[in-house]
């Protein structure tokens, strides 16, 4: 069955960096746009970036535009999301999606997520 498992996420302070992980498994990876979306406490599903089956085009959400980098190594069967200059905003559990559509609500299916926290 499909399988995605993320890791790489932590405890950074402001204006820190970190490069999350996802391991995709059960599907054949390379023929899916796949997307980064995430949850802040106490609010709804976000979408954050997304990246085409072949990684030739990538999209970001406004609030991350200019600080993430999304990539993916179809080999691997992974996804990545590079994240700088990280704001307590960015602050939620970043979950990686299989599928879904570019800046909607349409997140596709997601795996369990790894905590990301921005504090001082």
């Amino acid at each position: 069955q499909v399988q995605l498992v993320e890791s790489g996420g932590g405890l950074v302070q402001p204006g820190g960096s970190l490069r999350l992980s996802c391991a995709a498994s059960g599907f054949t990876f390379s023929s899916y746009y796949m997307s980064w979306v995430r949850q802040a406490p106490g609010k709804g599903m976000e979408w954050v970036s997304g990246i085409a089956s072949d990684g030739s085009i990538t999209y970001y959400a406004e609030s991350v535009k200019g600080r993430s980098t999304i990539s993916r190594d179809n080999a691997q069967n992974t996804l990545y999301l590079q994240m700088d200059s990280l704001k307590s905003e960015d602050t939620a559990v970043y979950y990686c999606a299989k599928g879904g559509v570019p800046y909607t609500r349409d997140f596709g299916s997601w795996g369990q997520g790894t905590q990301v926290t921005v504090s001082s």
